[in-house]
Parts: C-alpha cells; sequence; structure tokens
C-alpha cells in the first residue's frame, strides 16, 4: 500500500497569536499525508528583553507552538541559523515534547542534537535527521555539554579566473574579473553524517535526510556534495531549507532531492523585516514498497492575513519556467499534474 509523505519549508511562528490562523488554509492537503515534516525557523521562547529579534535568534511565544499541533505535523527539523540561545533552546525543545511533537537537529548537547527521530506509521518505519551549514559563530553549534543545533560545516573559497575571449584565444590575466565562488563540505563533519545515516538506514525502511543551507537561490557545489553523500548512504529523500526561495528538485539514483523548499509561513524577518511576495513549495513524496515512487510539490504562498494557501498552479508560469529551467541542470523533468508537479529524471 502507498504511502503520502509531505514536507513544507521554512515556518516561522512570530507574532501569531491566533494558532488556527497561519494554517487553516492547508489543513486538507495536511491531512491528507500519512507522515508530515516542516522545519521550524523559530524558538517558541519568549524572552526576558535582553535579547530580541534584531538578535541572531527568532523568538515566537510558545503559544503559537499550537499551531504546529492544530496542522498535524509529525515531526519537526530545528537545525537551522535562528534557533539560537541555549534558554531560547531548552525552551522550544520542551514546548515541542508538551506538544508531543518529536524534533531532530536541536538538542541539549551535541549528542542529543544529533539523534534521530525514528516514527513507526503504519507498518513502516521513518527515520528523520537533520543538519544546517548556516548557523552563527558564537556558541551556537551545540557541544558536548551545552545546547545548540547539529552542524554541518561547509567551506568557501574564491578562485581568481583567468579571462577568456574566446574558446579558441588562450586565456589571459585581466584585473577585475569577478572571482569564482566555490563551496565544499568539511570532511570529517560530512564523514560523521555520513556514518550517521548508515547506522540510522539499519533501524528505519524510510530515511529522511533535511539539510538547512545555501545562499539566495543557488545550488552551490557543497549542497549538491551533502545531498549526494546522504544519498549514496542509504537516504531515500533529501529535503533543503533555509533560503526562502523555491530552488531545484533532481532525482539522483531514482531518489528525490528537493534543494529548498523556500518558505511555509514566514512573515518576519531581522529587525522586523517582512518576508513578503515568497514562492514556497509543499513537498509530496509518495512510499511504495518501502521506496519513493513519485516526487510532487505544488506551490505556496501567503494571503493578506498571513494564511498559507495552496496557489493555482495556472497563476504561478513564471515560477514554474523558471524552477522546470534550473532543474533542467540536474537533468529533472518537471511536468504537471493537475495542480501539482511531478517530476522525474531525464531519459
Amino acid at each position: 500500500m502507498a504511502r503520502k509523505l509531505l514536507f513544507t519549508g521554512d515556518i516561522n511562528l512570530m507574532h501569531v497569536t491566533d494558532p488556527q490562523l497561519p494554517f487553516n488554509r492547508v489543513l486538507d492537503a495536511m491531512r491528507d499525508a500519512d507522515l508530515r515534516f516542516g522545519n521550524l525557523e523559530c524558538c517558541l521562547y519568549e524572552p526576558d528583553g535582553a535579547r530580541s529579534a534584531a538578535d541572531e535568534g527568532f523568538y515566537a511565544s510558545p503559544a503559537a507552538g499550537r499551531a504546529l499541533q492544530l496542522a498535524g505535523f509529525d515531526v519537526i527539523g530545528n537545525a537551522n541559523n535562528v534557533n539560537y540561545g541555549a534558554e531560547a533552546i531548552r525552551s522550544s525543545l520542551a514546548e515541542l515534547a508538551r506538544l508531543g511533537i518529536p524534533s531532530t537537529g536541536a538538542g541539549l548537547n551535541r549528542k542529543q542534537a544529533r539523534q534521530p527521530v525514528i516514527i513507526e506509521r503504519n507498518g513502516l518505519r521513518y527515520g528523520f535527521l537533520q543538519r544546517t551549514s548556516v548557523y552563527w559563530p558564537t556558541n551556537h553549534e551545540a557541544g558536548e555539554m551545552s545546547p545548540g543545533v547539529a552542524a554541518l560545516r561547509g567551506h568557501t573559497a574564491y578562485q581568481l579566473p583567468l579571462h577568456r575571449i574566446s574558446p579558441d584565444i588562450p586565456p589571459a590575466n585581466r584585473p577585475g574579473v569577478p572571482p569564482v565562488v566555490v563551496t565544499w563540505a568539511d570532511p570529517a563533519y560530512l564523514a560523521e553524517y555520513v556514518a550517521e545515516i548508515r547506522a540510522l538506514r539499519g533501524q528505519v525502511d524510510v530515511l529522511v535526510a533535511s539539510q538547512h543551507w545555501g545562499f539566495k537561490e543557488d545550488v552551490l557545489e557543497y549542497m549538491t556534495e551533502i545531498a549526494h553523500a546522504a544519498l549514496d548512504a542509504g537516504a531515500d529523500i533529501v529535503i533543503g531549507h533555509g533560503p526562502h526561495y523555491a530552488l531545484p528538485v533532481e532525482i539522483y539514483k531514482d531518489r528525490p532531492v528537493y534543494y529548498g523548499l523556500g518558505s511555509f509561513s514566514f512573515h518576519t524577518g531581522h529587525g522586523g523585516r517582512k518576508h513578503g511576495n515568497w514562492l514556497g513549495m509543499i513537498a509530496r513524496v509518495t512510499i511504495d514498497g518501502g521506496k519513493p515512487a513519485e516526487a510532487a510539490f505544488e506551490f505556496v504562498r501567503h494571503n493578506e492575513r498571513n494564511e498559507t494557501v495552496i496557489c493555482d498552479i495556472t497563476q504561478e508560469q513564471a515560477g514554474l519556467d523558471a524552477l522546470r529551467k534550473r532543474s533542467g541542470t540536474f537533468r529533472t523533468r518537471l511536468e504537471v499534474s493537475g495542480n501539482a508537479v511531478v517530476f522525474r529524471a531525464e531519459n
């Protein structure tokens, strides 16, 4: 029997006073799935006034966490750049536990932060891991005895290119040519992550690896490196979060990669800045025989009441065309099916 998994983009509940409001318009879609996972980009924490949204962390009232429960989320990921601060993380983890929602990616210490969530549902065991490559340098990564997030470090280099006018003319030095940005995953962190996925693989039927990463609309080299390494180690699905853009999708060795689902409920940024006209994605993966059988998505936006709504695909042609072109670099074909977009590897 086929199972339906649903994954959402970034969720920020700052300034939410009515927990029924954010997801009221997508409840039918949420309930249609057998299992639901989302990335929580805030801490459920009431600061004492010493820290605010202008600092590293985003803080929402613990009462706003009820929205996650009402929407039916089964697992929450906490490994990202705004789950910040020891007290805030403690509060958020306690509130999620009180709501009965297991989470991964943050913890009271490094071991706990890196622990997977395993859920049994309808005869299958599902495993979830989350790591972040985007985090603050000041006491944010979980330590042996300190709260924080589960990190997977990446590195950046700037390579000076030689300017080439055309393929048949040798390159020449030309001052002022922009550098080429090169990124890669930290080898030690990646090796540890691969080992953790392999260990989890033996305990579950379906393994989901969630990554918080990226910069704007680019799929950087380290993102592909991590995604492919996770799938080679035994993951069945890779879900990307972080940049607040709908990023390309890929089928790698018959398994889906969503490089970025964008926002799902995200309205306020640092310093009170509004996250305005964003276009996000709800990812749907059908599991049949313990393996991904179909990968699809629908576009989402928010309306004037800050409710998340599923878009009419016929009204999002520009976004679809852009995503189709960029996913083509991964030899991935996008096909509209009703209001959803199904993606497959090109033959």
